[in-house]
């Protein structure tokens, strides 16, 4: 994409109403466009991160077994009404009535919907297990929507629903989950503790939060170092094996780790002072085993291989990926801008022509732009005639991981410069010996 064509509408002020790192860079950045209170349009640079990080969780769910559906925003009142939460919820649910006077809502979230599609369908414990997820955008009113899209009332969420026969069958779909997260937020570049959050009413210890460290973090967080170490499953890992998925929920459940709400002092006291670690922490994901809170009172059934009819046991699976990638920011960023983990980058590579309009400038970096995109490389080519010091600042700000530096020095020589955004570090380098280390043959 050439930069003289895009939409990238940049700020050099810091926005007067955004409170934190996230908020502000995400502004500046033109990422979004602040439409009300908690409501955001995603604008170009957005919308492509946003689509990388959908584009990672899809395929881990897939991986896991998940099969992908897309509900409706809209529910009808009848369906909360039978699990007894519609006059439970709060003001946070958006009521409505449409044309002939019928309650509906904006959906903060689907439980209900899903066990209705999953009791018209499914009758026997041979369909079983069963894992449905979606992408889809959700409202919440909240009283006091702040930090960007951090906690806005309009958010994009990943929701998965998995239905068993039993508890065994449900704690092992919770397992298959569990892993999934952690390859999910390691592959967006993040380490992501899983900690023990509370069950409610249900009780047991199937419920967990992933917490990303962050200095701007919104809560206290308690681990083990251990878990700084901790191998990540990798792509090999095998999902239909119960036994081996169970093993690395065991690994990565065994050190402490607690938010400041289920922090056990008596537990944190014992261990030895070098191994413990407090910080901050943000909230990326949550996992959730909630038995048949909504498959018995909705009549959600299947027959079971005694011949009796058992009401399914049910977990489900959350990712915000709006605030996901404020998450990302928060835990990745300097005095300049966002550094991007190279997976959710908007873009793989940022050319900077630094004299547009001269005729070898313009020819190595068309050259460069072509056999790049060739490549299959996601390219950003600067070839504005802004001063050079503008375009540094805008490849720093909007995170480029790599920048590729045209000025008519070099192309005299043969040579233009590269940087990496993360290190800092320059590198001048033949052009043909530049383009095959980004990527391009």
């Amino acid at each position: 994409m050439r930069l003289s064509r895009y939409f990238l509408p940049i700020l050099k002020e810091n926005p007067r109403e955004a409170e934190i790192v996230s908020h502000r860079l995400m502004l500046r950045a033109g990422m979004i466009r602040q439409q009300g209170a908690g409501s955001f349009s995603w604008l170009p640079l957005g919308k492509k991160v946003l689509d990388k990080v959908c584009r990672i969780i899809r395929e881990e769910q897939d991986r896991a077994g998940a099969l992908e559906i897309l509900m409706p925003t809209i529910q009808s009142a009848d369906l909360w009404r039978e699990s007894g939460r519609y006059e439970d919820y709060g003001k946070e649910m958006l009521r409505i009535k449409d044309r002939h006077e019928r309650d509906m809502l904006f959906g903060p979230t689907n439980e209900e919907m899903v066990t209705e599609i999953f009791r018209s369908y499914i009758k026997s414990y041979k369909d079983l297990p069963l894992n449905l997820y979606h992408i889809q955008w959700k409202f919440r009113d909240e009283v006091r929507p702040r930090f960007g899209v951090m906690r806005s009332r309009e958010f994009l969420m990943k929701d998965a629903y998995s239905f068993d026969l039993d508890f065994e069958g449900a704690k092992a779909a919770y397992n298959r989950m569990f892993v999934s997260y952690l390859r999910t937020f390691t592959r967006m570049g993040l380490k992501a503790i899983p900690m023990r959050a509370d069950t409610g009413p249900i009780g047991g210890d199937l419920s967990h939060e992933f917490i990303i460290l962050a200095d701007t973090g919104e809560s206290e967080v308690f681990c083990h170092r251990d878990y700084l170490d901790l191998k990540v499953p990798g792509e090999a890992t095998d999902f239909t094996n119960d036994d081996e998925i169970a093993g690395i929920v065991r690994d990565w459940t065994t050190p402490y780790a607690a938010t400041d709400e289920m922090h056990d002092e008596a537990a944190w006291d014992k261990i030895a002072e070098g191994d413990r670690l407090s910080a901050r922490g943000i909230e990326v994901g949550h996992i959730f085993h909630f038995g048949d809170k909504y498959s018995k009172p909705m009549g959600a059934k299947v027959t079971g291989p005694d011949g009796k009819d058992h009401n399914v046991s049910m977990g489900s699976y959350g990712i915000g990926p709006t605030r996901l990638i404020a998450a990302i920011i928060e835990a990745s960023h300097d005095e300049n801008g966002i550094i991007w983990p190279e997976s959710v980058a908007p873009f793989d590579v940022g050319i900077i022509n630094m004299k547009a309009g001269d005729a070898e400038c313009d020819r190595v970096c068309d050259e460069l732009y072509s056999k790049l995109t060739a490549a299959g490389r996601d390219v950003l080519y600067d070839d504005t005639d802004q001063r050079p010091g503008g375009k540094f600042a805008t490849a720093d700000l909007i995170g480029l991981p790599w920048q590729m530096i045209v000025g008519p020095r070099g192309v005299a020589a043969g040579e233009i410069e590269i940087k990496n955004r993360r290190t800092g570090e320059r590198e001048t380098l033949p052009i043909e010996a530049a383009t095959k280390r980004l990527g391009a043959a």
